[in-house]
């Protein structure tokens, strides 16, 4: 038998759930189809559990090679990296428990399949109608939406050649997985996950190598972010190669390692480890979801949409990864919040991407919001900048890190700010200010002017506002 709703949602990621409970919050009847787990990618395979091992890997690094500096005497330090993995699924499933619980809390249907679009039927002279093949065998259950949201989300890309097998080249799924620590690994790609997983496991004592194709890693981020991050990781013993053409077809697997070539300023370098990460990015879940049924346009990977989330067809909206844009978490969360609103026929705020906050959970943390300062300069600003470094802040020192800087870029006609670019110490916790200012329209000469307590990490954020016009007090 057939069951109506108001909306559908197909996949209950992070998009998917934050929609759904925003919806029924509304007093719209709801549906998610999903196929693995509530939470999705985030929750289960990225987000959530790389932060669960990076947190181990800080807490690891720092007893072993800094607790003597704080006066606190450890005796030999070891890793129990099964304990490790324990812990992070327990955090994976405390958080899974909370969604299916705000499930319920909504009294959102939740169905537990693949989920298709049908083309126009009985049910609906439109596309939309959805068939949900169930996990559980059981016959296949027919759901007739006024909407339709799909958040299927994205999974892990490679390289044409360079085929995942689990065992010498994984991608991130199969590395948040590993039941035991390589003794080196090369990393094929320096985004951000890729420096992610490469300050992560140089701290859990691998022999890390990072190639990248760009000629600096984090190439998104500010250049100085990204040369600071370079000098800070090289630091601490993780190799890079830059400007690295990875030539998939050299790659040999044998005796326990794996190897391949890469292409640097015109000759072949060979690179040798026990595993291989391949992290150069993720591509759209579009398949198989039915949009051949619909009219629907997808270009390069990626499904179109307006700034409301709709598709070609106006009843059908798209968020989250799968309209590539700003593959994060909070934004595809904010995404289907906003798809909701006008489903609902209210007037949703555009979402303006240059006001996200965007965070790097490596070791050093890094986080920017707005534009960077080469950007600033090839869209015609007058720029001035101010940057203050957390060795002249209290609090910084007394953590024992006080590597890093904040940058701030505004505009001289205007002072308006452009853009806030930071790496140290728990940056990704302070970036949030400055997205705050940046929405409110807020000029270095204010952010200053706030009173950040003393001693805390914040209080660099008012210097470095200071210094813009090059009146910093601890400079």
């Amino acid at each position: 038998m057939a069951q109506n709703y108001d909306v559908v949602i197909l996949g209950g990621g992070t998009g998917g759930y934050v929609a759904a409970i925003r919806s029924a919050q509304l007093g719209l009847k709801t549906a998610i189809v999903e196929k693995g787990n509530l939470g999705g990618t985030c929750l289960h395979k990225g987000c959530i559990p790389s932060k669960a091992l990076l947190r181990s890997a800080e807490v690891y690094a720092t007893t072993k090679n800094h607790a003597a500096d704080f006066g606190v005497n450890t005796g030999e330090v070891s890793l129990d990296f099964s304990r490790v993995q324990q812990r992070k699924q327990g955090i994976v499933d405390q958080l899974h428990a909370g969604v299916q619980g705000l499930m319920k809390k909504g009294k959102i249907d939740v169905y537990e399949g693949i989920g298709r679009i049908l083309g126009p039927s009985i049910f609906s002279p439109s596309p939309g109608t959805i068939s949900v093949e169930m996990n559980n065998g059981e016959e296949n259950e027919m759901l007739i939406p006024n909407n339709v949201i799909i958040a299927t989300g994205s999974r892990p890309r490679t390289l044409p050649g360079l085929e995942i097998d689990g065992e010498f080249v994984m991608s991130s799924d199969e590395a948040l997985a590993m039941s035991e620590l390589p003794k080196s690994i090369l990393i094929v790609g320096g985004g951000v996950i890729g420096i992610e997983w490469a300050s992560m496991l140089n701290d859990f004592g691998v022999d890390v190598t990072v190639l990248e194709y760009a000629d600096r890693i984090i190439p998104t981020e500010d250049i100085d972010i990204s040369k600071e991050m370079q000098k800070l990781l090289k630091k601490k013993g993780i190799n890079f190669a830059t400007s690295a053409k990875v030539l998939p077809e050299t790659v040999e697997k044998g005796d326990g390692q794996v190897s391949i070539q890469a292409e640097i300023n015109g000759s072949n370098e060979s690179f040798t480890a026990d595993k291989m990460l391949v992290s150069v990015g993720r591509q759209a879940n579009v398949e198989n979801i039915g949009i051949e049924n619909t009219d629907i346009l997808v270009e390069n990977g990626f499904i179109q949409v307006k700034n409301t989330f709709q598709t070609k067809e106006s009843h059908i909206y798209a968020i989250g990864d799968v309209i590539g844009g700003l593959q994060l978490a909070h934004v595809a969360s904010h995404e289907g919040i906003t798809a909701v609103e006008h489903i609902k026929g209210n007037a949703p705020h555009a979402i303006d991407y240059d006001l996200v906050s965007r965070c790097i959970y490596s070791n050093p943390e890094a986080a920017s919001v707005g534009i960077t300062e080469d950007q600033a300069k090839e869209q015609g600003y007058d720029v001035k900048t101010g940057k203050f470094s957390f060795k002249a802040i209290g609090k910084a020192l007394v953590y024992g890190e006080s590597d890093g800087f904040v940058k701030i870029i505004a505009d001289k006609e205007t002072n308006d700010i452009l853009g806030v670019h930071m790496i140290g110490p728990h940056v990704t916790d302070m970036i949030s200010e400055a997205g705050l200012a940046m929405v409110l329209d807020a000029t270095p000469w204010e952010i200053a002017d706030t009173i950040h307590p003393h001693p805390t990490l914040s209080e660099v954020m008012g210097e470095a506002a200071l210094a813009v016009d090059g009146k910093a007090i601890h400079s």
